[in-house]
């Protein structure tokens, strides 16, 4: 006999829950089935009395308009005829964010004290009944449900690339599906302005353009960048509002101010005796430009936040404080007299001040500070949030001495990382970071007291977009990490890696639906392709997270040129197939597909190519997967770069040389445009026999035999991919690594390998 009701306290009984719950992400706090089910068809009424009401009814017909094609009618009275109804209304007792949801025939009854109770009603509601059915069954059930964590979030990076006003609408659309409440919008920083101050015109007409970083001997682009208007940012932050989730503006200072102090020069910290010279910077990375500590730059900086919070009403307003280099203020004469007049002993302590100063001056217009997790010093006022980004140590200091914070620790929650080892991942840091472990990443910290844990507010995931150009990108590396991490921070029930997976599966139609481009690494296919004598071998996997939850996944392949559906042959062994052929395959969960489908054609080049992704790193150091052309926000029909910065070398295991292999290999031309610091001295550069360079082929080890040079000549001065002339490696007996490394004259342009082919 199955439980009656699954709720934190019971373990999770996913079985018997599965149907009740259709796809809600996040999962409800508790379901308890009942008898029979709703029929939802368009003779189904929504009835709703007036205000809150009205608008989550209307939303839930919005939705189900968009994702089902169903068309209902919204009313303030149940109609005469009967029917089924689903009615939204007030009731006390709930919490801020609470509702209650009663499903039974004929009728379903959604209950919330507030508006965003009802609203959130109305999602999981939708989210009961799967996507494109018109006339469809939802099971009786009651969900009693209110969210673990107040703050639940996502940060968007605006400031390294610019999304359009509709793209951050969309972006806070598809967050209030997952009741994700707090957007923090990162709006300033070294490689932009985008926030329109009407005091400060230059901050956008100066500090919203930069030169995009180009390759030598190809023209300048045009500038790069935009920048919200104030009338745009009010629309914004009042459609927030509709969807409950809370915009949260980041002015970052004191560090992090380039694109600042380009526009108004007496911001920045002089280290002789004129203002710094600055432009809007192109690079990545940690820039040592701060604002000055005088009078008149706080006195900018509070007309700045002063604009701000007329805009956003938000009782949170970060001030970033994190990578603040004190480099320019040691040397700087002005900012050393400042601290002696201040009787300040050390630049650390100059930042202490600057934090307590701008804390001041929001919370005496009723705001609270927050910051990344370097303001947490002493002084820190008793109401300044710290978010904690350098792993959970800021989190567990802060709350033990009192402070609110939020969890947003790196790498875990940092969402510029790539989700998967497929080829097919997008531009963004090597370093993995899969949908399972944003699932499993537990924020409640044993080492706190009950008391102390109080203060932790909630959790965030970060979209640095150093390496997101346009949209697209950002919904791919956002989604579905976000919906794990929604689940998270809004469950109490436990973690079942398996269930979230088929509620996933369930929500890939929604997204679709509105356009939203959704990530399929989970469901996606790592592909092995090599010789077999005189035919090609296949290999085909899934990820080892998806293989593991027993789910009925199979992956399902065509060798004709039809599209893979249910029919098709289910994968079960390597493929041994003849040259020529065309191979299609996906991956479906029961009778759904739920990756994109991957093809290739067959032949002795697809057999002995490997692109950079498939090849080995030398080192990882600085591990990114980087554009091969120089224009800012284009998608490029080329495949995304594997490359360590600090290294750009690349081993191919276990390559047969026995016949004395043709090599063939395209690179691209990439800008260096990282800001580095001392570290850049460690790159090797200088050891290029020609002009522009060679790329080395080396047997076995990269200090072994050089058994080839490639020269760049060709791909010299030229955005985007080039193939090298090809070239004949010597006879050597059996099976070697080989080892491709750039040999070049100078540190920009840095080299990357798209793909190498040896023996095609």
């Amino acid at each position: 006999m199955r439980a009656a009701v699954c709720t934190a306290a019971l373990a999770f009984c996913a079985s018997a829950v599965a149907a009740e719950q259709g796809g809600i992400i996040p999962l409800p706090a508790s379901v308890a089935p009942g008898s029979g089910g709703f029929e939802v068809n368009s003779a189904t009424t929504i009835v709703a009395a007036a205000g809150d009401a009205v608008k989550a009814g209307r939303y839930l017909a919005q939705l189900w308009k968009r994702s089902n094609g169903l068309v209902l009618r919204v009313e303030a009275h149940t109609p005469g005829a009967r029917g089924s109804v689903i009615i939204f209304r007030k009731a006390p007792g709930f919490g801020l964010e609470a509702y209650r949801l009663e499903v039974a025939p004929n009728q379903v009854t959604i209950s919330a004290s507030t508006a965003a109770g009802l609203f959130y009603g109305a999602v999981s509601l939708w989210q009961l009944l799967p996507a494109g059915i018109k006339d469809g069954r939802i099971p009786a059930q009651t969900i009693i449900d209110e969210p673990r964590f107040a703050w639940r979030g996502l940060m968007l990076d605006s400031s390294r690339h610019f999304q359009s006003p509709a793209f951050v609408r969309s972006m806070i659309d598809w967050m209030s599906w997952h009741k994700l409440n707090v957007l923090h919008w990162h709006l300033t920083d070294d490689q932009g302005w985008r926030l329109q101050i009407r005091r400060y015109p230059r901050l956008t007409t100066v500090g919203g353009w930069r030169i995009p970083a180009g390759i030598p001997g190809v023209p300048a682009e045009k500038p790069y960048g935009g920048f919200y208007t104030q009338d745009q940012v009010r629309d914004i932050v009042a459609f927030a509002a509709t969807r409950h989730v809370q915009i949260v503006p980041e002015i970052d200072m004191p560090g992090h101010a380039q694109a600042a102090v380009a526009a108004y020069p007496a911001l920045g910290t002089a280290t002789g005796d004129r203002p710094p010279k600055l432009v809007v910077s192109s690079k990545w990375g940690v820039h040592t430009h701060l604002f000055n500590l005088e009078p008149n730059t706080f006195r900018f900086l509070e007309n700045v936040l002063d604009e701000v919070l007329q805009l956003f009403p938000s009782r949170y307003i970060h001030v970033g404080g994190d990578e603040a280099v004190k480099d320019e203020w040691n040397a700087s004469p002005g900012v050393q007299a400042r601290a002696r007049e201040l009787g300040i002993a050390n630049t650390e302590a100059l930042q202490s001040y600057f934090t307590q100063e701008i804390g001041r001056h929001l919370a005496a217009r009723g705001r609270r500070l927050v910051g990344w997790d370097e303001i947490l010093q002493p002084g820190l006022p008793s109401d300044a949030v710290v978010m904690s980004w350098r792993g959970v140590d800021g989190a567990r200091a802060a709350a033990r001495i009192g402070n609110d914070t939020v969890l947003a620790p790196q790498p875990i929650l940092y969402f510029d990382r790539r989700q998967s080892s497929l080829a097919s991942e997008p531009t963004g840091r090597m370093e993995i970071v899969t949908v399972e472990d944003v699932y499993r990443f537990e924020p409640v910290d044993p080492l706190l007291s009950k008391d102390q844990q109080r203060h932790v507010l909630g959790l965030q995931g970060n979209l640095w977009s150093e390496h997101m150009p346009n949209e697209a990108r950002v919904e791919w590396m956002a989604l579905p990490r976000a919906a794990a991490l929604a689940e998270v921070a809004w469950s109490s029930a436990p973690r079942n890696w398996p269930d979230f997976i088929s509620r996933l599966a369930a929500m890939q139609p929604r997204y679709r639906a509105f356009g939203v481009t959704s990530a399929d690494s989970l469901f996606g296919i790592d592909a092995h392709i090599a010789r077999a004598g005189e035919a090609i071998g296949v290999t085909l996997a899934n990820l080892p997270e998806l293989t593991g939850a027993g789910l009925d996944t199979r992956i399902r392949y065509t060798l004709d040129g039809r599209e893979p559906t249910t029919s098709a042959a289910s994968y079960t062994e390597p493929l041994t197939v003849a040259a020529g052929t065309s191979i299609h395959a996906a991956t479906f969960l029961g009778k759904e597909q739920v990756s994109r489908t991957w093809s290739e054609h067959l032949d002795a080049h697809s057999a002995a190519r490997r692109s950079s992704s498939e090849l080995e790193l030398c080192s990882n150091r600085v591990g990114l997967l980087l554009e091969p052309v120089a224009r800012e926000g284009e998608f490029s029909s080329d495949a995304p770069i594997a490359v360590d910065i600090m290294n750009p070398c690349w081993i191919y295991r276990g390559v047969d040389l026995q016949q004395g292999p043709g090599i063939v290999a395209a690179v691209a031309a990439l800008p260096f445009n990282y800001e580095l610091g001392a570290d850049a001295a460690s790159i090797q550069v200088g050891d290029a026999r020609s002009p522009d360079g060679e790329l080395e082929v080396r047997l076995d080890r990269c200090d072994g035999t050089l058994l080839g040079l490639l020269p760049l000549a060709p791909a010299a001065n030229r955005a985007g991919v080039t193939q090298l002339p090809a070239q004949r490696l010597p006879v050597q007996s059996g099976r070697h690594d080989v080892c491709l490394k750039f040999a070049r004259p100078r540190l920009d342009p840095m080299w990357g390998l798209e793909w190498v082919e040896i023996g095609g």
